[in-house]
């Protein structure tokens, strides 16, 4: 007897995906995709933390006292 899962419904992003990749992008494409989506993940960390870095009121003095 197999037990079936109850699995959420995607995500709206996975749903994006999803359509995408059902359109059979090359290589190339894929890659450049994947380029834009790190750097658009690696901008909204960099923000996310330069908000807690003001947040603390941290300043580079901080980070010389580390080592």
């Amino acid at each position: 007897m197999s037990s079936v899962k109850n699995q959420p419904p995607f995500s709206n992003v996975q749903m994006e995906l999803l359509k995408i990749y059902a359109t059979g992008v090359s290589d190339e494409t894929l890659l450049e995709l994947k380029k834009t989506m790190a750097a658009f993940f690696l901008k909204r960390l960099r923000k996310n933390a330069d908000s807690v870095w003001e947040e603390k009121e941290y300043s580079d003095n901080v980070l010389s006292q580390i080592d």
